[in-house]
């Protein structure tokens, strides 16, 4: 069994003996709805003169409920076996549902069980079935079963969720906001979910091919709505930190995060080779490098050494010109990614936030984008997600133009980016695209810590490059005196684009350079770049700690220059599947020191990228300030006209 040093184990038989149990809250139980309002939906047939087995009615040791009983109560297996139109056998898809769904009950009543006695709820339980409980306990025994109820409710969507991921379809069901969230302990939390599922089967599978989808789109709501719930309840860290594995399963319970199966997508995308994108010499050398970077992340740490070292980039964003190549290098990085994942056997992720995904019903855009986050920070994979024409998806705040379905996708990518709860393990990086990325909210902009500038050709070489490969070979003119590809030599290229980073770039900060260094000389103390950052930010007010900060990882990204050899990538025994501590020293070894001149040129280089991205802005909202006034004195003039 291959579990770390956080992990315990859930034993299989601690799981199986709760099957009785599952599969009696399957069959029935009565329960009345407290919060939700029931839908309108028919009572399962019965066939004449055949019983039914006993009710579930919970033997939870010290805890005293009275029944809550509705005359038709609530028969999970007859509402899936009868999901597909009355066929008498249960078919595949039916077996499949019920299966995951008594593992996954069985599993959260074993975490339960775990919680209970970790927590001191059982010793509570006891007392209180002894009636020996003090007055003085029973806030602290009310609170405790609010977290058991939280907690196996939140095992029970997780596990179900992550079960039937292998049997989904491209089938969706929108189930809606679950409602019949109750807390008071877990048997009456339990059959709440349950209800509530009942419910959404028998309004919303009108053929078997919803079945799985309805059930894994309740347990993702599900999971959502007591996760939310577990951030203002008391007493629930003996879950929220602890760890379990479920070795038959492959699924690890972590607290209130989900857990997702390892299931990569098939990509149908045309893959690029380094030497086909032509010029972007230091976004192509960055994407190169980071490809190799995701392949160290190691699976039992969920870490990768890069970002404990420093030198990881989790967000980046690419902004150029139409036609510069934006989409070409992520082929390049995607075709990179998913041919080192093969070689490994690592299961690859990748995924497009597109315009598809704003929707008009409020809330579902951000749902979308959430749902697209959580699928690439899984750390079950290796993930690349993409965001391309962030400033068309993305909404700028104070922007009239911008519609609510934009601004939500702004707010959950500003709070998954670099929230209070992001966790950068090092297993995926997020990429934002843009033609126009002084359109993008400047918040959102400044959590992209690396920017790639995708300017395309630039030399005559390059022209001369990306014409012979655009050409082809069914032709038969002659290259000329051109040494093809030679002037893409990567190590090359790149050096030449970093130095001439030495200066800016671009008119606004070339002059807060040239006074700065013309008041206190030569940029080569921390005191001296600092003064260089204050001037930056009195031309600037965008330009704040947060950039500071892109700026101090973009230097210790160039402390990590050098490429992970190609050996390592094609036998996975020299370093992927070292173990964790091993693949950091690797790594140290490796590391350059970082310089003042590296500081200067990435300083620079971001610089550069926010004056350029200002510069547009300003001009942008001074065009469409004059052309606001030319309608103005329009109107005014065919009213005055209109009035004579």
């Amino acid at each position: 069994m291959s579990l770390t040093s956080d992990q315990m184990e859930l034993r299989e038989e601690d799981i199986r003996k709760h099957y009785e149990a599952a599969v009696a809250m399957l069959d029935g139980f009565d329960h009345t709805p407290r919060i939700a309002k029931g839908k309108d939906v028919a009572a399962p047939e019965r066939s004449a003169g055949i019983g039914t087995r006993r009710r579930f009615r919970t033997t939870t040791p010290g805890l005293v409920t009275r029944s809550t009983a509705r005359p038709e109560g609530v028969h999970l297996v007859e509402r899936i076996e009868g999901a597909d139109g009355g066929d008498p056998l249960v078919s595949p898809v039916q077996a499949n549902v019920l299966y995951g769904l008594r593992r996954a009950l069985a599993i959260a009543l074993a975490i339960g069980e775990n919680f209970s006695e970790a927590s001191g709820l059982g010793d509570l339980k006891r007392a209180n079935l002894a009636g020996s409980l003090g007055a003085d306990r029973k806030a602290e025994f009310g609170e405790l079963l609010s977290a058991e109820a939280l907690a196996v409710l939140h095992v029970f969507a997780n596990a179900s969720a992550f079960l039937l991921a292998p049997h989904a379809s491209e089938v969706s069901v929108e189930v809606g906001e679950i409602e019949e969230v109750l807390t008071d302990n877990a048997p009456l939390a339990m059959h709440g979910a349950l209800w509530e599922l009942d419910q959404d089967i028998a309004a919303l599978v009108s053929e078997e091919a919803r079945l799985v989808p309805c059930v894994t789109a309740f347990a993702e709501q599900l999971m959502e709505k007591v996760a939310l719930r577990a951030q203002t309840a008391g007493r629930v860290a003996a879950f929220s930190n602890a760890s379990w594995k479920v070795e038959a399963d492959d699924l690890t319970i972590s607290g209130f995060t989900p857990a997702r199966a390892a299931k990569g997508t098939t990509l149908t995308m045309t893959f690029k080779k380094p030497n086909e994108v032509v010029g972007n010499h230091i976004a192509k050398y960055q994407a190169l490098r980071l490809s190799k970077m995701l392949m160290a992340y190691d699976f039992d740490r969920k870490l990768n050494p890069f970002a404990e070292l420093g030198g990881f980039i989790f967000t980046f964003m690419g902004d150029g010109m139409p036609g510069t190549g934006k989409t070409t290098l992520i082929q390049m990085m995607a075709g990179l990614i998913n041919d080192y994942c093969q070689v490994a056997g690592y299961t690859f992720r990748y995924q497009n936030l597109s315009t598809d995904n704003i929707d008009s019903y409020q809330g579902k855009s951000g749902q979308n984008a959430k749902a697209f986050i959580n699928n690439i920070i899984d750390p079950q994979v290796i993930g690349f997600g993409t965001i391309d024409d962030i400033d068309q998806l993305a909404g700028k705040r104070g922007d009239r133009q911008s519609s609510a379905g934009q601004l939500e996708i702004t707010a959950v990518l500003m709070e998954s980016f670099a929230g209070a709860n992001t966790v950068v393990r090092g297993n995926c990086t997020f990429g934002m695209f843009s033609n126009y990325p002084e359109n993008v909210d400047d918040a959102l902009r400044q959590r992209a810590g690396a920017r790639f500038l995708v300017d395309g050709p630039k030399t005559r070489e390059d022209y001369i490059d990306i014409l012979a490969l655009l050409m082809g070979k069914n032709h038969d003119i002659p290259l000329g005196d051109h040494d093809l590809y030679e002037a893409q030599a990567i190590q090359k290229a790149v050096a030449k684009s970093f130095e001439s980073h030495s200066r800016p770039h671009e008119a606004g900060l070339m002059n807060v350079f040239d006074r700065v260094q013309g008041e206190i000389g030569a940029l080569d103390t921390i005191a001296k770049l600092g003064t260089y950052l204050k001037g930056i930010q009195e031309a600037d007010p965008r330009f704040t700690g947060r950039a500071i900060k892109n700026i101090t990882d973009a230097v210790k990204v160039r402390a990590m220059d050098f490429e992970l050899p190609d050996e390592w990538m094609a036998e996975p025994e020299l370093f992927l599947f070292q173990p964790y501590e091993r693949k950091k020293d690797m790594i140290a070894d490796l590391r350059v020191p970082i310089t003042v001149e590296m500081l200067v040129q990435e300083i620079n280089r971001y610089a550069d990228s926010e004056f350029r991205y200002a510069d547009k802005s300003d001009e942008v909202a001074i065009e469409n300030m004059v052309r606001d006034y030319g309608r103005q004195e329009e109107a005014k003039k065919r009213y005055l006209e209109g009035r004579e």
